[in-house]
C-alpha cells in the first residue's frame, strides 16, 4: 500500500495532471464509449461557441455542468455521444477582420473581393482551438475534439439548408420590408434579442419642432418631440395618442400658438424664439394621425414619423395607408449609417454626426421651438459597441408570431431548471414574440439558398448540394458566397425568361446553431435513424442570457419542424468579485488557468456548480472561494482517505494479514451502531444524489456550505457537506479506537472495511455514479439516523454547558442526565450509543429521563403587549387568571400545540453543581384557544428536542481522570510535533518535575491501563531509559494541575555507533 502524505502536503492541481496524463495513456474516454456504444442513447446539445477568443468562467461553468450530467448518465447505463463543436460564422468573426484590415465600408469589402474577405474570415476561425482544447481538458471535462463539427463545414451547411426549406414548405418563410434595429458599426441589421444585449446610458440632443397647420384659422403649429434630430429630414406625418386632450396654446413672447398635449405644457419653452415659416405638406403624407404608442409623460404628446427610421412609425404610417406595407421605401441612409443624395444638405455624413448641423437647419428655418439634452438608456451593437439605429431592410423572416401558441404550448411541456425561467422570463419573452429577421446583409456565413429571376417572379429554396447540382448543372464543393453566387439556374417558364441568381444575404449565425440538433449529425442527409429515434435531445444548458438566444432559436425551430420541446439548465452570469462584468481589458478577475494552477479543477468545479449561478443567478467570482472548497471539502475527504490507508498499514506493519476489505453484505450486518449509522448515512447520500441527479438539480447535490467563509452572498444547507463532515468529525472521530485496533483485530478490520466502503461509495457517487438502490432500503436506516443526529445535539448540548461553567472536555465529570419522552430514543442512548457519548463528552455515568417535568417546570405568563390592545380594562383580570394557572391545565395544552419548558435544578442544588441545557428555540408567544398568549423564555420538546443535565460536582476520581487525559494529550502534541506517524512506534519515559513526586506517581499508577491503551505502549519512567537512546523529541509541561513534567520519545530499536571506531578507521587512512 503506497505512501500518503499529510493533508497540507498534497497537492490537488500536481495529482490532478497526474491522472489526466494516465487518462490520456489509456485514452478513458474513447474506452469509455466504446464499453457503452450498445447502451441506449443520451442526446445532449452544445452550444458551439466562437473560437476567435479564450474560454472564461461561464464557458468553464456550463461545460462542468454537461459534464457531470453526461458522466452520470453514462455512469447509470447509457451511451453518451459528445462532440465539441464551433461557431465560426457571423459579426464576431467579421469584425475581427474589418479590424485587422481597417475597413469601415462595406464597399471595400466589394472592391476586395469577397473571396478574399471570406478567406480571412476562414483563417481566424481556428485561432484558439488548441488553447480551448487545452483548458476544457484541463476541466476535467470528457468531450471529443478530434470528431468535432464547425458551423462553417458544408455538411453543416447543407443541413442548414434543408432546415430553411421545410420552413419555406410549411408557408414559415417570408421576405418583407421591415424597420429592425441596424448596426452602423457591422452595416448590419440585428435580431431583436440581440438588440437588447448591451444598453448603455447616453446623452442624446432632444428636439421640439414646429410643424405648421395647414389652413388652421390660428395659424397654428403642431409641436413635436424628438431625441433623433437625424430623422427629421425624412418625416412624412405626426402622430398623436387619440385618448389624449390636446390644447392650443399662446406664446405670448412670439405670438406663437401651438398644439400639444395638455399634460406637457409645462414643457414649452418661455423664451422668444427668433423666426418663423412653414412648409407645404403633400396629398398623401404630412398629416396628423393617431396610435397608442404616443405617450404623454414625455415630450409634448406628439411625435413625428419617419416610417424608413421607427418601427412603430412605419407601423402607423402603413396602418395609415401614408406608404404601403412591403414596398420599397426610400431610406436615405445607407449601410454605412450616412446619409445618401436623397438628403442633399448632408450627404455622406454619419446621421448621429450630423444631429447638430440638422437643428441648426431647422433653426434656421424658424422651426426650433426647443433644444436640449436628454439622458437615457439606449440600445449598442453587441460587437462593435457603436450605437444602433433603427432602418428600414428588406429581410427574410421566419413567422415566428404564426407559432406563438405553439410555442407557448411547448413551453409549458419543456423541463426547466430553474422553473421560474421558463414560468416567468422565457415565457414572457414568448408573450412578446416577433418574426424573427434570419437574413443579414454580409458575406461570412450560411448563404441562404434563395434564387430569384431577374422580374422576381419566380423564387426557388435549395435544399441541398444535390438539387443544387441538378438544377444549375454546377459541381459545388463550398457553400460559402464566393462559391456559389456566380451559379445561375434556368428559368423553368423557358429561355426567354434568362436565369434565377442567388441572393446576396447569409443566415443569421443564430439560425445556424439553432439547427445544430440536425446540423451536427448532418441530417437528413446522414443519421436519419440516430436523429428520429434521440430527437429531441435529452438535455442543454447554457447561460440565462440564451433565453433569448439560443434557447430560443432552439425552440423556435424545433417548434416549426418538430412540434418537440426539451429540457434545459439555464445558469447565471459568472461576475468579477466586485459585481462587474468580467474584463479582459480591466484585468479584474484570475484567469481560469490561474484558479485551476493554484486550487485544482475539482475545486473550481465544485465552486461553480454549488452556487447560485446554477440556478440562473449571479455569482461574484472569489479566488477564496475555491480555497473554500479545498479546504471545507476536498481536504477532510482526502484526510478521512489517509486515515484509512495509515490504519491499514498499520495493520500489516503489526504483522498481521494484510488489509483486505470485508464483504459489503457482511458490512451490512455489523452490530456496531456508528457502522450502522453510517452504512445507512451512505445509502441515503446515494438515494439522494440519484433523485437530484435525475431531476438535474446540480445545485441541490453539490451545494457546498457557504459558511465556511462568511464572505458569500448565497447560504444553503450542503448535503454533501455534511455528509463529508459527519464521516471525519463522527464516524472517523468516534471510531479512533476501533479504527487503531485498540478493541480487537476483528472489530478493527470490520470498522476499516466500513470506513473504506464508505469512501469508495462516495467516491463514485461524486464520480458522478450512483449504485441503485430500492427506496426501501434507503429507508432502513432512518432510526439510527437520528438517534445519531440526536446523539451529537446531546454532544452540542453539554459541551455549552461546558463551556458556561469553563469545564473543559479534559475535565471529567461524574454524570449526565438525558431527558426525552421518546423511549427508542432514550434506549439508544442508553446502549448502542452509550459509550461514545460518554467518552466524547468525558462523563464518568449517563442516566436517561422519560419524565419531562423531573428537570422542568411550566410557567405561564401574560404577553401584555399583544393582549393588552385586544382586552382593555379585562387585561388585569385576564393575567391574574393566566398566573394562577396551574401546571396540570397548562399541560392540558400540550395535545394541541408546543409546550415549553424551563429548566428547574433538583432540591437543595445551585447551577454551579448542576446545570441543563434544552434543544428547540425561544419562542415569544404561543396562542391558547382563542384568547390568551403565553409568553416562555425556555425549551420545548418536539420529536427531535432534547434536554441535558451534567453534575458539574468535582470529586478525587474525576481530578485523577483528568490528570491522566492531560498527560495523554501532552504525549500526542509531541508525537504530532516529532512528526511521527500513527506506525511510527516509539518508548514514552516520564519524568515528574515537582519537589513532591509521589502525587503524580498514585495518578499514573491507577490510570496506568487507560493511558497504556490511549498511546499504544506503557509510560515508562525516565530513570529506566537507556544511556545511549535515540531521542526524537523532548518537552518540559508546567502548570498542568498545578503539576510539571517531562515527555521524552525514544526510537526504538535504535543502531548506536561507536564513535571511537570511526575516528580510528578514519585516522588508518
Amino acid at each position: 500500500m503506497e505512501e500518503v502524505c499529510e493533508g497540507k502536503d498534497f497537492c490537488f492541481p500536481s495529482q490532478e495532471e497526474v491522472i489526466l496524463s494516465y487518462w490520456h495513456q489509456i485514452d478513458a474516454f474513447k474506452c469509455q464509449l466504446n464499453r457503452t456504444q450498445n447502451l441506449p442513447e443520451f442526446v445532449f446539445y452544445d452550444c458551439p461557441p466562437f473560437a476567435t477568443g479564450l474560454p472564461h468562467y461561464g464557458h468553464i461553468l456550463n461545460g462542468t455542468a454537461k459534464d457531470i450530467i453526461t458522466r452520470y448518465k453514462l455512469m447509470t447505463g447509457h451511451h453518451v455521444t459528445r462532440r465539441f463543436g464551433w461557431d465560426c460564422h457571423g459579426l464576431p468573426v467579421e469584425s475581427e477582420i474589418d479590424n485587422k484590415l481597417g475597413i469601415e465600408r462595406r464597399q471595400q469589402i466589394l472592391d476586395m473581393g469577397i473571396d478574399k474577405y471570406n478567406e480571412e474570415c476562414r483563417s481566424i476561425v481556428t485561432r484558439y482551438v488548441d488553447e480551448w482544447e487545452k483548458i476544457v481538458t484541463r476541466t476535467g471535462r470528457w468531450i471529443d475534439f478530434k470528431q468535432d463539427y464547425k458551423t462553417m463545414d458544408s455538411k453543416y451547411m447543407e443541413s442548414v439548408w434543408w432546415v430553411s426549406s421545410e420552413l419555406y414548405k410549411n408557408n414559415l418563410i417570408a421576405k418583407g420590408f421591415k424597420v429592425l434595429h441596424y448596426s452602423t458599426g457591422c452595416k448590419t441589421h440585428l435580431s431583436n434579442f440581440e438588440a437588447d444585449e448591451n444598453y448603455q446610458v447616453v446623452t442624446d440632443p432632444e428636439v421640439m419642432v414646429a410643424f405648421p397647420i395647414v389652413g388652421d384659422p390660428d395659424n397654428a403649429a403642431f409641436v413635436a418631440w424628438s431625441t433623433t434630430p437625424w430623422t427629421l429630414p425624412s418625416n412624412l406625418a405626426l402622430c398623436v395618442n387619440a385618448n389624449s386632450v390636446y390644447v392650443k396654446v399662446l406664446n405670448k413672447y412670439s405670438g406663437e400658438i401651438y398644439v400639444v398635449a395638455e399634460s406637457r405644457l409645462s414643457e414649452l419653452p418661455t423664451e422668444k424664439p427668433k423666426s418663423n415659416s412653414a412648409n407645404r405638406p403633400s396629398d398623401v403624407a404630412f398629416r396628423v394621425i393617431a396610435d397608442n404608442f404616443v405617450k404623454d409623460d414625455s415630450g409634448t404628446g406628439i411625435v413625428h414619423c419617419a416610417p424608413a427610421f421607427g418601427e412603430d412609425d412605419y407601423r402607423v404610417c402603413t396602418k395609415n395607408q401614408i406608404i404601403n406595407k412591403d414596398e420599397k421605401l426610400i431610406v436615405a441612409v445607407d449601410e454605412d449609417g450616412c446619409f445618401t443624395g436623397e438628403i442633399a444638405d448632408f450627404s455622406g455624413r454619419y446621421v448621429k454626426d450630423a444631429d447638430k448641423d440638422i437643428i441648426e437647419a431647422v433653426k434656421a428655418k424658424g422651426r426650433l421651438v426647443k433644444h436640449g439634452t436628454i439622458t437615457h438608456a439606449y440600445p449598442f451593437c453587441w460587437r462593435s459597441d457603436t450605437p444602433l439605429i433603427y432602418r428600414a431592410v428588406p429581410s427574410w423572416f421566419v413567422q415566428v408570431e404564426k407559432l406563438k401558441d405553439q410555442l407557448l404550448e411547448n413551453n409549458k411541456q419543456t423541463y426547466w431548471v430553474p422553473s421560474y425561467v421558463k414560468d416567468k422570463r422565457f415565457h414572457n419573452w414568448l408573450e412578446t414574440v416577433k418574426d424573427w429577421a434570419i437574413s443579414r446583409s454580409r458575406f461570412w456565413g450560411t448563404p441562404i439558398p434563395v434564387w430569384i429571376s431577374e422580374d422576381g417572379e419566380e423564387e426557388i429554396v435549395v435544399d441541398s448540394v444535390a438539387t443544387l447540382e441538378r438544377l444549375s448543372g454546377a459541381k459545388v464543393s463550398d457553400l460559402h458566397r464566393h462559391n456559389i453566387d456566380h451559379i445561375t439556374i434556368p428559368s423553368a417558364r423557358g429561355p426567354e425568361f434568362g436565369v434565377l441568381r442567388h441572393i446576396n444575404d447569409v443566415f443569421d449565425c443564430w439560425f445556424e446553431s439553432g439547427s445544430m440538433p440536425y446540423a451536427y449529425i448532418h441530417y437528413p442527409f446522414e443519421n436519419k435513424e440516430l436523429f428520429e429515434k434521440n430527437f429531441p435531445g435529452d438535455f442543454v444548458a447554457e447561460g440565462i442570457d440564451q433565453t433569448r438566444g439560443w434557447f430560443y432559436t432552439l425552440m423556435v425551430l424545433s417548434t416549426a419542424l418538430f412540434k418537440k420541446p426539451k429540457n434545459l439548465i439555464c445558469t447565471g452570469i459568472v461576475l468579477a468579485e466586485n459585481g462587474k462584468k468580467m474584463s479582459k481589458r480591466k484585468k479584474n478577475y484570475p484567469s481560469p488557468t490561474q484558479a485551476i494552477n493554484d486550487y485544482g479543477a475539482d475545486a473550481l468545479r465544485l465552486y461553480l456548480v454549488s452556487s447560485p449561478v446554477v440556478r440562473a443567478g449571479t455569482l461574484n467570482f472569489k479566488k477564496d472561494g475555491v480555497f473554500d472548497v479545498v479546504k471545507g471539502v476536498l481536504l477532510p475527504w482526502y484526510n478521512a482517505y489517509r486515515f484509512l490507508v495509515q490504519n491499514a498499514k498499520r495493520l500489516e506493519h503489526e504483522g498481521s494479514v494484510p488489509f483486505v476489505p470485508i464483504a459489503v453484505t457482511v458490512l451490512q450486518k455489523s452490530s456496531n451502531v456508528l457502522d450502522q449509522w453510517i452504512n445507512s448515512a451512505t445509502r441515503s447520500l446515494v438515494h439522494f444524489v440519484g433523485e437530484k441527479m435525475d431531476a438535474y438539480l446540480l445545485y441541490t447535490v453539490l451545494s457546498i456550505n457557504h459558511h465556511i467563509r462568511l464572505e458569500f452572498p448565497f447560504l444553503v444547507v450542503p448535503y454533501l457537506l455534511k455528509f463529508i463532515d459527519n464521516l471525519t468529525n463522527i464516524y472517523v472521530r468516534f471510531n479512533r479506537k476501533r479504527l487503531k485496533g485498540h478493541t480487537g483485530e476483528e472489530d478493527c478490520r470490520m470498522a476499516l472495511s466500513t470506513l473504506y466502503n464508505v469512501l469508495l461509495t462516495t467516491c463514485k457517487v461524486m464520480a458522478p455514479f450512483t449504485p441503485f438502490f430500492t427506496e426501501e432500503e434507503g429507508k432502513k436506516g432512518e432510526r439510527i439516523e437520528e438517534s445519531v443526529t440526536r446523539m451529537m445535539r446531546i454532544i452540542d448540548l453539554a459541551r455549552n454547558i461546558r463551556d458556561r461553567h469553563n469545564k473543559p472536555l479534559k475535565t471529567p465529570l461524574r454524570e449526565m442526565v438525558v431527558v426525552h419522552p421518546d423511549e427508542d430514543f432514550l434506549d439508544d442512548i442508553a446502549g448502542k450509543l452509550r459509550e461514545y457519548v460518554l467518552e466524547e463528552l468525558n462523563v464518568r455515568s449517563l442516566v436517561t429521563c422519560k419524565d419531562t417535568l423531573k428537570y422542568a417546570s411550566v410557567r405561564a405568563e401574560p404577553d401584555f403587549c399583544v393582549l393588552g390592545k385586544r382586552l382593555g380594562k379585562s387585561m388585569g383580570a385576564v393575567a391574574k387568571e393566566v398566573k394562577a394557572m396551574s401546571q396540570e391545565d397548562i399541560l392540558s395544552f400540550e395535545k394541541a400545540g408546543e409546550l415549553v419548558r424551563k429548566f428547574k435544578h433538583p432540591d437543595g442544588m445551585t447551577d454551579k453543581e448542576m446545570d441543563g441545557a434544552g434543544d428547540g428555540e425561544d419562542i415569544n408567544a404561543i396562542l391558547i384557544g382563542d384568547l390568551f398568549l403565553l409568553k416562555w423564555k425556555s425549551f420545548r420538546f418536539t420529536s427531535s428536542d432534547v434536554l441535558v443535565v451534567l453534575d458539574l460536582r468535582q470529586d478525587e476520581s474525576l481530578l485523577v481522570a483528568g490528570i491522566a487525559r492531560e498527560v495523554v494529550s501532552r504525549i500526542q502534541k509531541s508525537r504530532k510535533k516529532a512528526g511521527l506517524e500513527p506506525t511510527d512506534m516509539v518508548e514514552v519515559y516520564f519524568e515528574s518535575l515537582d519537589e513532591d513526586k509521589s502525587v503524580i506517581q498514585q495518578v499514573l499508577n491507577s490510570q496506568e491501563n487507560y493511558i497504556r491503551d490511549a498511546i499504544g505502549s506503557p509510560l515508562l519512567s525516565s530513570d529506566s531509559m537507556p544511556p545511549h537512546a535515540v531521542v526524537v523529541c523532548e518537552e518540559v509541561f508546567r502548570g498542568i494541575y498545578n503539576m510539571s513534567f517531562k515527555i521524552s520519545l525514544v526510537r526504538r530499536e535504535a543502531l548506536l555507533f561507536k564513535d571511537n571506531a570511526f575516528v580510528a578507521s578514519y585516522a588508518a587512512g
